[in-house]
């Protein structure tokens, strides 16, 4: 069964793929749909709907919670790579690496095997030896040197 950020996820790609890659959603009516509380919409568009993930999300105070989440037209593959190299801070989760790699696979900035190789290089499994505390800022710093990598070598 899938998780409920995974459900909202794909609920609001859903709308995003009916109007042409553009949708303006209440936070409430969503979380209605999705049977949950309003902060976990939050939740899925500060951690899926980043800019590091292609998406710009605006909101407006009041009116419901009105948010409009936009897919970037970003003009190059390599500039999309350079702006989740951004995207990323000091640290970063496997999961995040995950969504991450999902989202550049997903636009084309990256193929589907690059993204599995870098995925590979910055698992829990790979990284087993590595001490728990900094783990994540090792995964985050092989994670950037692999995008920026890809990047140089996409040529656009």
């Amino acid at each position: 069964m899938a998780r409920l950020v995974d459900v909202i996820e794909l609920m609001i790609k859903q709308m995003l793929e009916e109007n042409n890659g553009s949708a303006t959603i209440s936070r409430s009516e969503l979380a209605e749909k999705a049977n949950c509380v309003p902060s976990q919409i939050t939740y899925v568009l500060s951690t899926r709907f980043s800019s590091g993930n292609g998406y710009i999300v605006e909101s407006r105070r009041g009116g419901g919670g009105q948010i409009t989440i936009t897919r970037a037209k970003l003009i190059s593959k390599r500039e999309y790579i350079k702006s989740v190299i951004d995207a990323v801070g000091n640290d970063l989760t496997q999961q995040q690496a995950k969504i991450y790699l999902q989202n550049l696979a997903g636009s084309g900035a990256v193929s589907a095997h690059e993204a599995t190789v870098v995925m590979s290089a910055v698992s829990d499994r790979a990284l087993v030896h590595v001490d728990s505390d900094v783990r994540a800022v090792v995964r985050a710093d092989i994670f950037k040197n692999a995008l920026v990598a890809l990047m140089l070598d996409s040529g656009n």
